[in-house]
């Protein structure tokens, strides 16, 4: 394998993934017609915070495979990418295209484990990767704050 392959591999899956939890994702006349926090971005930021995002799970990948102590290691580090992948496509999937911030809610609060696992696991094996995810956790944690205020200020949903 090249050493340029995980760098496209991990830009690939990145694509796949922004394009699919992008699908999943409506900002229409529902989600306009929910009362959210005053904290909540305007619009237009979250696809260029996704981006930043996105990018730097690119580089936590290609740093971490390159570190990763052999064959199972790096079965691990995919295992969790692809967990956290599926993690994060779901959460748009639930909030915008079912409609259930309430269960979204619950779901955000997993994809956040699935970041902290990632950081865990990657940390050891290299500071950089590990350190690269911090952004994407913390955009989580606030996600899920937006997703609780829109819970409390309009719920129930049915």
């Amino acid at each position: 394998m090249s050493s340029r392959s995980p760098v496209f591999v991990a830009a690939g899956c990145a694509v796949a993934v922004a394009l699919i939890g992008g699908a999943a994702t409506d900002t229409g006349v529902w989600y306009g017609s929910l009362a959210k926090s005053r904290l909540n971005p305007p619009d237009w930021l979250f696809a260029p915070a996704w981006t930043v995002i996105y990018a730097l799970c690119v580089a936590a990948a290609v740093a971490g495979w390159r570190s990763a102590r052999g064959s199972r290691d790096q079965a691990w580090l995919l295992s969790l990418f692809f967990v956290n992948a599926a993690l994060n496509i779901a959460w748009s999937a639930v909030f915008f295209t079912v409609q259930r911030p309430d269960w979204a809610l619950a779901e955000v609060f997993t994809l956040g484990l699935s970041v902290l696992a990632l950081i865990v696991f990657l940390m050891p094996r290299s500071r950089l990767a590990g350190t690269l995810l911090v952004p994407y956790l913390a955009w989580v944690s606030f996600a899920g704050y937006l997703n609780y205020q829109v819970v409390v200020l309009n719920g129930p949903f049915a």
